[in-house]
């Protein structure tokens, strides 16, 4: 996940609530990793998945060592890609790397859940996409080897999601080499699989909006439904039919699950032969919604 540099006034409302946020989600992530991922030899890619290895072969400290990866992958970030990565992707995962040493200074090696790597790997993952995706909703990166990533993508063409995956993946698989014990890729690619959807839930909420097409030849109908019963707007969208090439008129609008459930009763009463396509809407802006002022000045 890449960011542009983005200026912030020093010590104004939004600078606090970023770096408020930051380290919050430093600790939260460092949180997941001594006291589920790193007891159970969970390699969660990234460079705290070649930490954790390098722990174990070598006995060095886990914070410290993502911290050496971290500074040189940044200046690298910065050569081949631009100022992209300000001061608080700096902060965030310096204070990852200070408090993950200092969690396992007091705390040791221990699982907080002995003798079950499923359960830790659950909340490993959960608790890791907590803390990143408070982190990244400041406008911070994770650093690391997301810049790799990058680079690549820069060069190739390669989708950047893509190549992310095929990091982490590379990561997991040095550590079934040096561990040799297939429960660890798939125990890794747990907490990898969980920590994305939970970075996705706090970047982007959990919404009950549903968006709709509609295609019915009684369109002014539902037209007069949604405006006045439900109260939503909604726009008219022209087009043919690919098999006679009839005209059509397609509604699109956005309701939630209860407004769906009033509107598609109604629909099949009065067209029961209405086209209909209904997919979650992940985020909506907008007028009768969070607005777009309101989502870029949190």
């Amino acid at each position: 996940m890449s960011f542009f540099l983005i200026k912030e006034k020093p010590f104004s409302r939004k600078w606090f609530l970023s770096y408020s946020l930051i380290i919050t989600g430093a600790f939260i992530l460092a949180t997941s990793f001594v006291l589920f991922i790193t007891p159970y030899k969970i390699v969660p890619g990234g460079v705290y998945g070649i930490s954790i290895v390098m722990h174990y072969l070598l006995g060095t400290p886990v914070g410290l060592v993502a911290l050496c990866f971290d500074i040189p992958l940044t200046l690298l970030g910065i050569k081949f890609l631009g100022p992209r990565f300000g001061m608080k992707t700096v902060v965030g995962f310096s204070l990852t790397a200070l408090f993950t040493d200092t969690l396992t200074f007091f705390w040791g090696f221990e699982p907080l859940v002995k003798g079950d790597a499923l359960l830790s790997s659950i909340f490993g993952g959960v608790l890791a996409g907590l803390g990143l995706g408070l982190i990244f909703k400041a406008k911070a990166t994770s650093g690391g080897s997301d810049i790799i990533a990058m680079i690549i993508a820069k060069y190739t063409r390669l989708p950047m999601g893509l190549l992310m995956i095929y990091v982490d993946s590379a990561i997991v698989l040095v550590g079934l080499l040096v561990f040799r014990d297939w429960k660890i890729p798939l125990y890794s690619w747990i907490v990898i699989y969980i920590t994305g959807k939970v970075i996705d839930v706090v970047l982007e909420g959990v919404s009950h909006d549903k968006s709709l097409f509609i295609i019915s030849d009684k369109h002014e109908e539902i037209r007069d439904k949604i405006l006045r019963n439900l109260d939503r707007g909604g726009t008219f969208i022209d087009g043919k039919g690919m098999y006679n090439l009839a005209e059509k008129r397609i509604i699109f609008t956005v309701v939630n699950r209860r407004e769906l459930g009033i509107l598609e009763e109604y629909i099949h009463e009065i067209d029961p032969k209405a086209f209909l396509t209904v997919t979650d809407a992940t985020e909506i802006l907008g007028e009768g919604f969070k607005s777009l002022k309101e989502k870029v000045s949190e």
